[in-house]
């Protein structure tokens, strides 16, 4: 169940990471209002707005904002609508891609993504065309000193689709949607590990590997999509 490539998945992850927490408050108060809107205000009886809500205290974002995007959310205050949308592609070196984006102008949306494609050498696809290599999943990334097999030892009650952990204490956990917010809590309170994401996202069923100067241009330009203001994540089908 293990990778351990110099570029795998969880590395590129990482650095992506990093490229977007200039833009993470605002990302996060989009992705709260949204959860509000659909599951409700009441974290208790709505799964994915306490995870973001767990994310926003890692993050220091005033408790305010995130009232405030909770009640936008509910209409409780005005705010603007946002709308989710989860656009396909192909970056360089033909590299399989999904954006999922929250928007309130989805004709903006598109043509900026459009843009930064094109002048990349990637292209837009339509609706399908990439999304069959992928599925839904929860995907945990964190660090802390632990094996492989006692990840394993210690998730055998959930449903794992993968595990990677690297040399340098870095891992990641691809799980079914379900199994998400038990395995977070697992790893924080039962095995002290520090976990720096736990989102539902989009996991490749088949990676491909890239040489060094090739991985290095397709976190340049997922860099790039990263930083427009309605990208909310990306997924890559990269090793």
């Amino acid at each position: 169940m293990s990778g351990h490539s110099k570029w795998s998945t969880i590395k590129h992850k990482k650095a992506l990471l990093d490229a977007k927490r200039g833009k993470k408050f605002t990302k996060l108060i989009k992705e709260i209002t949204v959860a509000a809107r659909l599951g409700g205000g009441d974290p208790s009886g709505n799964p994915r707005l306490r995870l973001l809500l767990e994310k926003a205290k890692e993050i220091n974002m005033p408790l305010d904002n995130a009232t405030r995007a909770i009640k936008k959310g509910t209409g409780e205050l005005p705010g603007q609508a946002y709308e989710a949308q989860t656009y396909e592609g192909y970056g360089p070196h033909n590299i399989a891609m999904m954006i999922d984006v929250l928007t309130d102008n989805k004709n903006k949306a598109i043509a900026e993504l459009r843009h930064v494609f094109s002048r990349n050498g990637g292209r837009i696809a339509d609706a399908g065309a990439v999304g069959w290599m992928f599925q839904r999943a929860g995907i945990i990334s964190g660090t802390g000193k632990i094996t492989e097999d006692q990840l394993l030892e210690n998730l055998l009650d959930y449903d794992i689709i993968n595990i990677i952990v690297t040399e340098d204490n870095t891992f990641e956990i691809v799980c079914e949607p379900k199994s998400l917010e038990p395995i977070k809590e697992t790893l924080t309170k039962k095995l002290g590990l520090h976990v720096e994401e736990a989102e539902l996202g989009w996991d490749a069923a088949n990676k491909v590997t890239l040489d060094q100067l090739q991985a290095e241009q397709v976190l340049e330009f997922l860099q790039a999509v990263e930083e427009l203001d309605d990208v909310q994540n990306v997924y890559t089908n990269m090793e």
